[in-house]
């Protein structure tokens, strides 16, 4: 191959490279931050919609685009990160300072999981159990309103009362988060 071929090559190479990032993904990526006791605490994620991206079409969500039983991604696209400066305490369980994957373990029945793993980095179904640093307990509640985009939020309140919550589809889960003292 000649000179000239490979610049050519590598010039339409790094054209389709940029052109690729610069599309605006289905999932955009969120972030919420609270600041809870002097710890500052985020959660980036990916945002996914109820309705298909491709056919605009509703979607079943849970159980079905994200079945029971099943470990789901907390999310779209990266793995969903967790950040803290201090240590917490999420659903009884000690979390130390630093960073980690959020995944769900949801139940149809039963006592769906929060789960804290300590594997960061990956994309969103690079799942490794033996990474879990622990699983939590969460409180699942129907509501009539439809959220169409999946969402997570820290709320604040009393020194006892916040709760790291997830909404989507008509289904919220949620779980306490406090520092641990």
């Amino acid at each position: 191959m000649n000179r000239s071929l490979a610049s050519v090559i590598i010039v339409c190479l790094t054209a389709v490279a940029a052109t690729a990032q610069d599309k605006p993904r289905v999932s955009p990526t969120q972030t919420v931050k609270a600041q809870i006791d002097g710890a500052d605490v985020s959660i980036t994620y990916g945002a996914p919609f109820t309705k298909d991206p491709k056919t605009g079409e509703s979607r079943k969500i849970w159980g079905g685009l994200v079945p029971y039983g099943q470990v789901w991604r907390t999310g779209a696209n990266e793995a969903t990160t967790l950040t803290t400066t201090k240590a917490l305490e999420i659903g009884g369980t000690t979390v130390p300072a630093g960073s980690y994957t959020l995944f769900t373990l949801p139940e149809e029945k039963g006592a769906s999981k929060l789960i804290i793993n300590k594997q960061t980095g990956q994309w969103g179904t690079k799942y490794d159990q033996s990474q879990d640093l622990a699983r939590v307990d969460l409180t699942k509640k129907t509501s009539d309103k439809q959220v169409d985009q999946f969402a997570m939020a820290i709320t604040t309140g009393s020194k006892e009362s916040h709760n790291l919550s997830m909404r989507w589809e008509t289904t919220e889960f949620s779980v306490p988060i406090k520092v641990k003292s």
